[in-house]
């Protein structure tokens, strides 16, 4: 499937264990129907179950002025989100949107942004963050196996 607007596919899947720190990549995981990513630690009921970020965005951010020439560059996970993707606006997307990955997992928006906690890590490194802009929440209506490369489209 070539990406689109409205399709695209699964960059990065990130997870940390702990509260507060950057996600390392993982080359496949389980999203869990009603909870998110299974391992992570910001997996729990609610809105906030998984979390998405575009590559696109995150190419972007390290054009920043403020970023360094000796800085380590800006990878998935570094915001914090669960599913990095490449070639889908997530920003055209609206509460309630629904998005296929792979061949049955199903997710619907449910939060657009992020409210930064008194600026984050990302803020202080390079005096911006493009989580509360451009980042958005689902909910995991039906989980199964996720790994990069996997399609992702808007149903």
């Amino acid at each position: 499937m070539e990406p689109t607007k409205r399709n695209g596919k699964i960059f990065s899947i990130n997870c940390s264990g702990i509260k507060g720190t950057t996600k390392t990549a993982i080359k496949s995981g389980e999203l869990v129907e009603e909870f998110g990513l299974k391992g992570d630690a910001h997996a729990e009921r609610g809105i906030r179950q998984v979390s998405l970020l575009a590559i696109e965005s995150i190419r972007k951010q390290k054009e920043c002025l403020k970023v360094k020439k000796d800085q380590e560059p800006l990878k998935p996970g570094d915001f914090a989100e669960n599913i990095t993707t490449e070639g889908l606006d997530l920003t055209a997307l609206k509460i309630g949107d629904r998005l296929k990955v792979g061949d049955n997992i199903i997710l619907e928006i449910s939060k657009i942004g992020k409210e930064c906690h008194k600026y984050c890590a990302v803020y202080y490194k390079i005096g911006d963050c493009i989580m509360p802009r451009e980042g958005i929440f689902a909910k995991v209506i039906k989980g199964g196996k996720v790994k990069t490369e996997d399609t992702i489209e808007v149903i």
